[in-house]
């Protein structure tokens, strides 16, 4: 099968948001406690050096789950770079300063960023287990992401990870997912971004986002999955405010596989004008046609590359 090719936003002027999942190559569940801190450790470190801004994560036994927003190299001054080398190779390395706008570039690089957590974790899980070889399976999966009600479905979709496989009853209970950090560390030192993809919120408090965002993740958490669980319906009105409706769960069964097997997703006029973006890359002769998410109201996927 041809190699995926991968979709990284170009536009010097542009942020743009991915939902990154890469799986092990090794069988069974091979992360446990010390192997999932240590990689929520990597991550926190590599997304302070790069120009990421993290909405979620999820680590799981055999994978992990990002949701970044990477800015252009445009938007990072030049001593914001020589402090990103610092923070990467310590305070007495001396900054390459003909080499500028190599690490301006590489800091604003979705690979790049990714390539750095797996390898500094492979090396850390190589030598805990005394083993040699790979450890992570086929590269990285990458879903470009629109922001707004996009963002907020696909951070449900992460943060749901470990009920969904029967892990936990809450969300919030298991420590290795972004919910779970917002809860359990108080979102400490501020790894997290407190923009769920509320917009209407604007620069109210970042606590209503939350508590919004909280809101949401137990609606669609109680939607039962064929050979899911899900949080019980107890759960969510022991967390619920009197008032809440329950009819939008149902939209939530037809979102979950768009954020991992699209390759855009967003509303029509995102996913139409990010395609003729990368409309060179298709291996397709004729254009690709957006296809609505059933169940979700203006809201579109395009599907993978390799897919006619």
């Amino acid at each position: 099968m041809p190699q995926v090719p991968r979709l990284v936003v170009s536009d010097p002027g542009q942020k743009s948001i991915y939902h990154v999942i890469s799986r092990t190559a090794l069988d069974g569940l091979p992360f446990k406690k010390v192997e999932k801190d240590e990689l929520v450790r990597v991550i926190m470190r590599f997304s302070a050096i790069y120009f990421v801004k993290v909405f979620g994560y999820a680590i799981m036994g055999n994978h992990f789950h990002l949701l970044v927003e990477v800015s252009p190299g445009t938007l990072l001054s030049d001593e914001e770079v020589r402090e990103r080398f610092r923070l990467l190779y310590g305070d007495d390395a001396e900054f390459p300063e003909g080499r500028l706008d190599e690490y301006r570039e590489r800091f604003c690089n979705l690979s790049a960023y990714v390539k750095d957590i797996k390898q500094t974790f492979s090396r850390f899980y190589n030598k805990r287990k005394k083993r040699k070889g790979t450890l992570w399976g086929e590269r990285f999966k990458s879903v470009i992401v629109e922001r707004g009600n996009t963002v907020i479905n696909c951070l449900a979709y992460i943060d749901l990870n470990a009920v969904r496989a029967g892990i936990v009853k809450r969300p919030e209970d298991y420590r290795w997912c972004s919910v779970g950090y917002h809860v359990q560390a108080g979102n400490r030192d501020g790894f997290l971004s407190m923009d769920f993809g509320l917009w209407e919120f604007g620069r109210q408090a970042s606590l209503m986002g939350l508590n919004q965002y909280w809101e949401f993740l137990y609606h669609v958490g109680v939607l039962e999955k064929k050979g899911r669980a899900a949080i019980s319906k107890k759960g969510l009105e022991g967390e619920s405010a009197e008032g809440f409706e329950l009819n939008r769960v149902r939209r939530f069964r037809y979102r979950t596989r768009y954020f991992t097997d699209s390759g855009i997703i967003g509303s029509r006029a995102f996913v139409e004008t990010t395609f003729e973006a990368f409309k060179d890359r298709f291996q397709v002769r004729r254009g690709k046609t957006p296809k609505a998410v059933r169940g979700v109201e203006g809201m579109y996927s395009l599907k993978r590359l390799v897919e006619g």
